[in-house]
């Protein structure tokens, strides 16, 4: 991932647990994070280069499967990248239509340049439509979508 090295570097251990390829390999999440997984991700957004960082923390609860925190945060981000983590973050949940209204908040972000072949309500009805089955390239789709915009924000915050 392309993160400014002071994110990176605190991220490590998030990372070293749980690969990208192996996050959120499941398009509607049917279980509660881990709380080991918990544990370090709040002990992660205590460090000087995430605290006080909405976007990045919704992105780091999506990533771990903790959709409650994910939400909360991202409903306080008024703006189109707190509509693009609300927009996966109801998609995650099954609440199709609310992703789609989110969606349609966010409008066109600029992280969905680093998305090939992606168009948020297209997948949001493909992942309705298949969510159950977890095709690969819907699960490799959501793992990019979540990389685009959180080495957007992270960005953001160098």
């Amino acid at each position: 991932m392309k993160l400014p090295e002071s994110i990176a570097t605190v991220l490590m251990p998030l990372f070293d647990e749980i690969p990208l390829d192996q996050a959120m390999s499941e398009l509607v999440v049917t279980h509660r994070a881990r709380p080991d997984r918990v544990t370090l991700v709040e002990r992660l957004l205590e460090h000087s280069a995430l605290r006080a960082h909405d976007t990045l923390a919704a992105g780091l609860w999506l990533y771990i499967d903790e959709l409650d925190r994910s939400h909360t945060i991202s409903q306080g981000i008024s703006n189109a990248t707190g509509s693009f983590w609300h927009g996966i973050m109801h998609r995650r949940e099954g609440d199709f239509g609310n992703s789609h209204y989110w969606f349609n908040r966010t409008g066109f972000h600029p992280a969905m340049d680093n998305i090939p072949g992606y168009e948020a309500h297209r997948f949001v009805d493909e992942v309705q439509a298949h969510y159950k089955e977890a095709p690969t390239e819907l699960v490799k789709m959501q793992r990019t979508e979540w990389q685009a915009l959180f080495e957007w924000c992270a960005s953001r915050r160098s």
